[in-house]
């Protein structure tokens, strides 16, 4: 699967210098800190199978930005989009169906779907994108009381639901690379003693659970000759780590 990496340090604020037409309010630069065109960006990523957004959640530019990068690549695609989101949660996808195919109001979903706090602002207008120009939307997530309980009490949480909610996880057992960047650093930031080994564990399990979760249903929601781009959170995607390298895998969890 060919892919492009959109990372959130591509972009920085700016308030002076940008021509109306090159998209004000960011700059962009490519992997190695040459500067780039929105257009070249865009003739880049609409030539992948898969693009990654990794996104600071509390960053309007970003939001801004994934909206306005929405409408050009369903324009470039002709419609042959599938936007992925790390917000909405595995068991809420006939929800966010209904919602974008017009068969639930508003009030309906946003009562339903357990929405971010930031959905008014930052994500609705995707899904009324979404809802205008009949392009699908999936919820890539596990759902969050899934992960909290593994935080809790580890992977092992997890052998007991009914074989109904298994199907909103990637296939079990799964295998955690503890040796990848991204939850090395985890070690790090959450205390890395042996005093705090097991609970500092069980949280890199639940990140692992995210990341395999978000994989295991990216993959599964592009048609051929689709284009999907899946929004997340950075650390998700930071580096070629978390859903890159679950894609990457060679284990029996691998999406890809």
């Amino acid at each position: 699967m060919k892919k492009v990496f959109l990372f959130p340090l591509l972009f920085l604020l700016l308030s002076l210098g940008l021509r109306a037409d090159d998209k004000p309010a960011y700059r962009l630069f490519t992997a190695t800190g040459k500067p780039a065109t929105y257009d070249k960006m865009l003739k880049e990523l609409a030539a992948a199978d898969v693009v990654f957004f990794g996104e600071q959640h509390n960053d309007p530019i970003a939001h801004w930005l994934e909206l306005q990068l929405t409408k050009d690549l369903l324009r470039v695609k002709q419609g042959q989009l599938v936007l992925g989101l790390e917000m909405f949660e595995r068991d809420v996808q006939p929800l966010v169906d209904q919602y974008t195919t017009g068969e639930l109001s508003d009030k309906d979903f946003e009562e339903q779907s357990r929405p971010w706090p930031n959905y008014g602002t930052d994500y609705k207008p995707l899904l009324h994108l979404a809802k205008q120009q009949k392009f699908r939307v999936v919820g890539t997530n596990v759902p969050r009381r899934f992960a909290s309980q593994v935080a809790k009490g580890s992977l092992t949480a997890l052998n007991d639901l009914p074989s109904a909610e298994k199907a909103w996880v990637a296939p079990l057992p799964l295998t955690v690379d503890y040796e990848l960047p991204g939850y090395k650093n985890m070690v790090k930031m959450f205390g890395g003693d042996a005093a705090h080994a097991a609970g500092v564990q069980n949280i890199i399990q639940a990140q692992a659970l995210k990341d395999a979760t978000m994989a295991y249903f990216l993959n599964q929601a592009r048609p051929a000759g689709h284009l999907l781009l899946h929004l997340n959170g950075a650390y998700h995607s930071d580096n070629h780590d978390g859903i890159l390298a679950t894609c990457a895998s060679k284990t029996p969890n691998s999406a890809c």
